[in-house]
């Protein structure tokens, strides 16, 4: 298929159902089913075997067409790292049970990773999954889990084996949020909000048929979601002067008496690495369209996070005491991050989590140096010593 036959399957999406007279959800389904929603996947699970790059095709002419979206924002985690697991790990029926759903948007998903004793040291987790029958009974406790709080399902990597080696005995699993075994508690962040969340696991259960890959190899699958997730976070679409650089460089042109050398130098510092930033995300999205995601979309959130937390302690800065006002403390559940809705001191604050959140900055330059730049690796000495063995 060409872009000229594209655009006649989008035309013909159109046609079909008009966006004005349709139902959101059935136009999305329509969408889905018509192989519109993801170009790239195959035929039958929402796409068409086409080049990711051709995606854009449709997106301009259903935007123009003034169609629905399924709000990607709310629902990032599913696009970003959940479907491309299931698309790369899970089997036809799985396939076809979340994705669709999944993309629609009538399923929000969260991510349950990180742990109080396993954040930077993921593979060192401690929450156990055991067979009894063919369902997994899972213990133990996730931590700083955005979305969970409205999520229906979630991607999960427990140890299932310690008797291995920390990184051979996970196993990762699809969990329904629902189930009578998941309880979940906000966590107050510095901004005042509650946007993460703790997440306890009594005896909740997985059936088999719901585990992503093989017993044993979630590290392997893990993998693959936090490559797609770095690259989800760090590999958009920006125009330029894009993100933090936008509200300073405003209040600079609007407010000449704030001005000194010294925040000039700043604010060109970070106005050219945000540009950096930009253009290697362009690189970074033709990589994506030629093949799957490289170790690179850490490096672009290690600069996004850099970049957010120099630019927002500038802003406030310019500010002075204009800065430090803040317009509410009440506790909120935000699903997602407003960093350009709210003030300066809320931006400043709410930075800090960028060095934290989707891989700590210090997990990431491991990556950079050893994958991309191929220096040595650092010196394990826990490699190889069975989970159950390690000092904790």
């Amino acid at each position: 298929m060409d872009e000229a036959q594209l655009k006649e399957r989008v035309g013909q999406l159109l046609e079909e159902h008009p966006p004005e007279t349709t139902d959101r959800l059935d136009f999305l389904h329509a969408r889905f089913d018509a192989g519109l929603a993801w170009v790239h996947f195959p035929e039958g699970l929402g796409g068409l075997g086409l080049p990711r790059g051709m995606q854009p095709v449709v997106e301009r002419a259903l935007y123009q067409a003034g169609a629905p979206d399924n709000d990607p924002r709310k629902i990032g985690i599913g696009l970003g790292m959940a479907a491309p697991t299931i698309l790369a790990f899970g089997t036809e029926d799985q396939k076809r049970r979340y994705l669709r759903p999944l993309w629609c948007g009538e399923e929000v998903w969260c991510q349950l990773f990180s742990e109080p004793g396993a954040g930077s040291d993921l593979a060192g987790l401690s929450s156990r999954a055991v067979l009894d029958g063919d369902t997994w009974i899972v213990n133990g406790q996730k931590v700083w889990t955005s979305s969970a709080h409205i999520a229906d399902r979630a991607i999960l990597i427990v140890r299932t084996d310690p008797d291995q080696p920390k990184h051979a005995g996970l196993s990762y699993f699809v969990l329904d949020m629902h189930d009578p075994g998941v309880e979940v508690r906000p966590l107050r962040q510095i901004t005042g909000e509650a946007e993460f969340n703790e997440v306890f696991l009594t005896d909740a259960r997985i059936p088999d048929s719901d585990r992503l890959g093989e017993v044993g190899e979630g590290w392997k699958v893990a993998n693959a979601t936090l490559s797609n997730e770095r690259v989800a976070i760090g590999g958009g679409a920006f125009p330029r002067e894009f993100g933090m650089v936008m509200n300073v460089a405003k209040t600079w042109r609007e407010r000449p008496e704030l001005r000194t050398p010294e925040t000039h130098e700043r604010l060109l510092r970070g106005w050219i690495d945000t540009e950096v930033a930009r253009i290697t995300a362009t690189r970074l999205r033709q990589k994506m369209a030629a093949g799957v995601p490289g170790p690179e979309g850490s490096a672009m959130k290690l600069s996004f996070a850099r970049i957010n937390q120099q630019l927002s302690a500038l802003e406030v800065d310019l500010l002075g005491d204009d800065g430090l006002r803040y317009d509410s403390w009440e506790m909120k559940r935000p699903t997602r991050v407003d960093f350009f809705g709210k003030d300066a001191g809320y931006r400043y604050l709410r930075a800090k989590g960028n060095s934290i959140e989707g891989g700590t900055s210090e997990v990431l330059r491991n990556v950079v140096a050893e994958r991309v730049l191929g220096l040595p690796t650092e010196h394990r000495v826990d490699k190889d010593i069975p989970w159950k063995d390690l000092p904790r």
